[in-house]
């Protein structure tokens, strides 16, 4: 994906080489796009927020039946400060997020749990 794509779906503050990889490891998902939040970046499909980034983490929306598939990689909730748990938001396994099929497949999946949960 070119720079100048990544310009047009994700506001850019600063080079984020991170931000950069998982936007091209998505990218046949159409419809996605990012937006800069709270020090990191909030990822869409479409109108439906389905993923964090932040601080070189990938989290995605999780429920009841997704959520177990990323405690069995050992992975945990977002958790951007001491006092702030968001249990429905879970980290992606870096396995994951190397094998582009399987992160699409991923994301496809928290993109559906849309105003399942909120937070």
């Amino acid at each position: 994906m070119s720079s100048e794509r990544l310009a047009i779906v994700c506001a850019r503050r600063k080079g984020d080489s991170y931000r950069d990889f998982v936007l091209d490891q998505l990218r046949s998902l159409e419809g996605l796009s990012c937006r800069s939040m709270f020090g990191g970046y909030g990822l869409y499909l479409e109108t439906d927020f389905f993923g964090i980034l932040h601080d070189g983490r990938l989290y995605f929306k999780t429920d009841e039946t997704t959520r177990a598939n990323y405690r069995k990689h050992g992975m945990g909730p977002f958790a951007p400060s001491e006092k702030q748990v968001l249990k429905s938001y879970y980290e992606v396994p870096e396995e994951i997020v190397e094998d582009q099929e399987q992160l699409a497949s991923w994301a496809r999946k928290a993109a559906a749990r849309r105003g399942m949960w909120k937070g």
